[in-house]
């Protein structure tokens, strides 16, 4: 009996198409791995990084993982190369392989920047669902970067149904802000408006989304946050140390987010401590943590782990299978004797 697996390959055209179907399983996928990683059913060791002497704004990163209860292993290869974006092109590329659990041998090679995209938009949205009690309804939302993110978070958000009165959008680049309030705001239906500065966007947003490519901190200023907003901090970098020592804060994993001078890391170095780590997204989700109300504002910072890839990777796989729109690879395994 042949117990090797099909090797399979899974286009970014197909991967959209899946991905578009339902987005209500999607966030029941994502909120389930985090529950899976919060028992200690997942592995998710440390990303790894690949720099280049020649263009050190750039990078590629090995995110290996493993989920337990769906027995697949795998890893989501990824690059960031930021001057892209001067070409015209995305910024992240990548693909991810899934390993079969009891033979290790891999099913398939999946398009996964839209994979990677759209588990970040979904985590970031079960986290603002949850850490604002559950509420759908939003009279601001402050979108700073205006690029590929960010338009994958206000596409979840319109679909799960959210109420949002404004989206308020600031970007270096006017011209991203202007081009993205059109084409997100055709596509969803929600009012935009071009925030004419950092400080109005964020002064005037209850809620807070960070989608930027932002190297190192410059948000430092604790009094454009006196309104106690939501951050969802996803570029992870934007927030000065001060900021975050100012806020409740929750973290998807305490061990990867402090790590890599994101800025929880950078606030830990400056106190030495974890101590203003007041919750994790699983702790959240199981119900043994809760933050009080409206006290301070509250940063959740997603590393982004290597387990929501895997899980939404292989939720494609067996949808394609299904529907019968993967490539199989016949022969990619070719001599399997022993002898």
């Amino acid at each position: 009996m042949n117990i090797v697996p099909k090797f399979r390959v899974i286009s970014g055209k197909v991967v959209n198409g899946l991905l578009s179907q339902n987005y209500e399983s999607l966030a029941n996928i994502i909120e389930k791995t985090y529950l899976d990683h919060g028992q200690g059913l997942t592995i998710n060791p440390d990303s790894y990084f690949l720099r280049f002497k020649h263009k050190p704004n750039a990078r590629i990163i090995a995110l290996p993982s493993y989920i337990d209860p769906i027995n697949v292993g795998g890893i989501k290869w990824i690059s960031s190369f930021p001057d892209n974006i001067q070409e015209g092109i995305p910024r992240a590329s990548a693909v991810l392989i899934l390993n079969d659990g009891n033979t290790g041998y891999p099913l398939a090679c999946i398009e996964a920047s839209i994979i990677s995209a759209m588990r970040t938009a979904v985590s970031a949205v079960i986290g603002a669902y949850h850490l604002r009690n559950k509420n759908k309804k939003v009279g601001t939302l402050g979108i700073v970067g205006n690029g590929l993110i960010a338009k994958y978070v206000v596409s979840v958000l319109q679909s799960l149904q959210w109420d949002i009165n404004q989206i308020n959008v600031y970007d270096q680049n006017t011209d991203y802000s202007r081009k993205f309030s059109e084409s997100v705001g055709n596509k969803t239906g929600y009012s935009f408006h071009i925030s004419p500065s950092l400080d109005d966007c964020l002064q005037n947003s209850e809620v807070i989304l960070l989608t930027t490519t932002a190297a190192q901190p410059y948000i430092h200023n604790l009094s454009l946050f006196r309104h106690n907003p939501l951050i969802l901090n996803i570029s992870l970098r934007d927030l000065g140390e001060e900021v975050i020592l100012s806020s409740y804060n929750v973290l998807d994993d305490v061990d990867h987010c402090l790590k890599a001078n994101t800025s929880p890391h950078l606030a830990e170095m400056k106190v030495g401590n974890r101590e203003f780590v007041d919750a994790t997204l699983p702790e959240i989700l199981n119900g043994t943590k809760k933050l009080p109300d409206n006290k301070k504002p509250i940063v959740f910072s997603p590393f982004g782990l290597g387990v929501l890839d895997l899980a939404m990777g292989y939720y494609i796989y067996q949808q394609a299978i299904e529907q019968d729109s993967s490539v199989e690879i016949d022969n990619f395994f070719y001599d399997l004797s022993r002898n």
